[in-house]
């Protein structure tokens, strides 16, 4: 795998919480991870950060001033570039009890209450992140099949209007045609 790619399929982690402790204690829970980890201390940043990267999940606080976890998450899955971010909502356990619902009405994918277990969220959130480098490597193959299919129909259109020409075509030109047909046929797989 190339740096490049590696580099792509790191999938940062956007932490959302107003309390400067909390974004501690979850850097402290997640660094050994590996991955970058983006701190956004409101709705409002964590719309700016999304904006201006791609992010394998988002751990979001429901309780914050000025635009709140709910608020924040309806504007993440409004928009095309954003809306398949997965979001863990993270919450104290005195919050109400109707949160958890409202949290996955709003698309959350999980909702935990503080303090929680750093076992159980470094093994969720490692679960999201793998899937995320996956969807990444999917995108990759999908982009090469597109482009080899695009270079073999650009081939086949050459061969076409050759064979279709007034002057008989160049046999030795033919079997180099055909020879590269065959060799973007086994690099891009069935096609």
């Amino acid at each position: 795998m190339s740096a490049e790619a590696t580099t792509d399929e790191r999938g940062g982690i956007l932490l959302v919480d107003d309390m400067e402790d909390n974004l501690i204690a979850l850097e402290a829970v997640l660094g050994s991870l590996n991955e970058p980890l983006v701190r956004a201390r409101s709705g409002e940043e964590a719309m700016k950060a999304l904006l201006r990267q791609r992010f394998a999940l988002v751990l979001l606080d429901v309780r914050m001033p000025g635009m709140d976890g709910f608020e924040t998450a309806t504007n993440i899955k409004r928009l095309d570039q954003t809306k398949d971010v997965p979001i863990i909502f993270l919450t104290g356990a005195e919050d109400d009890p109707g949160y958890a619902f409202r949290g996955y009405a709003t698309g959350a994918a999980d909702y935990l209450t503080k303090p929680f277990d750093p076992w159980v969220l470094r093994a969720k959130v490692t679960v999201f992140l793998d899937l995320y480098r996956k969807n990444r490597q999917l995108e990759r193959l999908l982009s090469r099949e597109h482009s080899h299919g695009e270079e073999l129909n650009t081939q086949l259109a050459a061969l076409e209007a050759q064979l279709s020409g007034d002057k008989p075509p160049d046999v030795t030109d033919l079997r180099a045609r055909v020879h590269e047909i065959r060799r973007l046929i086994g690099a891009g797989g069935a096609v």
